[in-house]
């Protein structure tokens, strides 16, 4: 084994931006490659981190992406709150139920707005 910093599979998830889940989904499918500590627990070498956070711009399934500039970033202890002006023209998709797509009287071509609700917003640079 080499000098190369590890990272647990949580670490790597959270530097991916993936769940964990899908760590071990993508180790099973010999997407990621990934060692076992003497604890047998899974680990993720740095090396591998950076390969794929490379290349996530290609392959996250994530389409709603808003990009711009960024307007301000506010530090309160562990937490940053970033703010951006959105740039490019942005889609956003939304799985809504039937009735209220007939009760909004939804159709190509007219005004709508989308309220994006979501438990994960993530920042690339």
């Amino acid at each position: 084994m080499s000098d190369e910093h590890l990272h647990t599979a949580s670490e790597a998830a959270r530097a991916l931006g993936i769940s964990l889940d899908t760590l071990r989904r993508w180790d099973r499918a010999g997407r990621i490659r990934t060692q076992r500590d003497s604890a047998n627990r899974r680990v993720v070498p740095a090396s591998e981190v950076r390969r794929l956070r490379d290349h996530a711009t290609e392959e996250l399934s994530a389409r709603n992406r808003f990009s711009g500039v960024v307007r301000a970033v506010e530090i309160d202890g562990f937490l940053a709150r970033v703010e951006l002006d959105v740039t490019a023209p942005a889609r956003v998709v939304a799985i809504i139920t039937r009735e209220a797509a007939e009760e909004l009287d939804l159709k190509p071509g007219r005004a709508a707005t989308a309220i994006v609700k979501s438990t994960s917003v993530m920042v690339e640079r």
